[in-house]
Order: structure tokens, then C-alpha cells, then sequence
């Protein structure tokens, strides 16, 4: 009888030694994979992070020029009366010299409150 129970206590130390090596070699297994998801996950966070990072500067030199952009609209909206006005006078003064190189002479013309005649052009 101490034979029969030494040896069944065997098979069960046996036993339990085999399903301890193979819980072993899961649990390795399980861990070496869950540290490569790991490393996966810690490589994918410093790539986005790096990516945001790029995004952020992106952000700001675009912030920096729609600014700019702004601050130009704004000048051109706050001149643009006297601009259109100085374009105009631009525009008479080339249609002035542009008759003068023609042959007009302006030199005898009288300024008042009537238009200009072709007779007050000769005088």
C-alpha cells in the first residue's frame, strides 16, 4: 500500500511538474507578446506625439500668415478711398500727358466753373 500511494503521489508530482512547465512556456509565450504589443504601442505614441508635434508647428506658422494676411485686408480696406481716388487722379494726369505728347496744349486753357471749349483751347 505504501508502494501503491508513494506511486500515485509520483504520477501526481509528475503530473503537476509537466502542467507547471507548460503554464511556464504559456505564460512566457503570453508575456514575450504582450511586450511586443508594448514596444508596438510605446513606438505608435512616440510616432503621433512626434506627428502632433509637427501638426502644432503647422498650426502656428498658418495662424502666423493668416495674421498677416489680415493685417494686410485690414490696411487695404482702411485705404482704399484714397487709394482709388490717387488711381483716378493717376489715370487723369496720364490721359493729360498722354494729349500733351499729342499736340494739346493745356497752357492757355482757363480754369473755372464751365467745362472746357474747343474755343477756350485756342484763345
Amino acid at each position: 500500500e505504501n508502494e501503491c500511494a508513494e506511486n500515485d503521489a509520483q504520477e501526481d508530482y509528475e503530473k503537476l511538474m509537466a502542467d507547471s512547465k507548460k503554464k511556464r512556456a504559456e505564460d512566457s509565450s503570453s508575456k514575450a507578446e504582450k511586450e511586443g504589443a508594448l514596444a508596438d504601442a510605446e513606438s505608435e505614441l512616440l510616432e503621433r506625439t512626434s506627428e502632433k508635434k509637427d501638426r502644432e508647428g503647422e498650426d502656428m506658422a498658418n495662424r502666423q500668415y493668416l495674421s498677416k494676411l489680415h493685417a494686410d485686408c485690414d490696411w487695404n480696406l482702411e485705404n482704399y478711398e484714397s487709394r482709388k481716388e490717387s488711381r483716378a487722379e493717376e489715370v487723369e494726369n496720364l490721359k493729360k500727358a498722354k494729349d500733351v505728347l499729342n499736340g494739346a496744349d493745356y497752357s492757355l486753357l482757363q480754369v473755372d466753373s464751365k467745362p472746357a471749349t474747343l474755343l477756350s483751347k485756342s484763345r
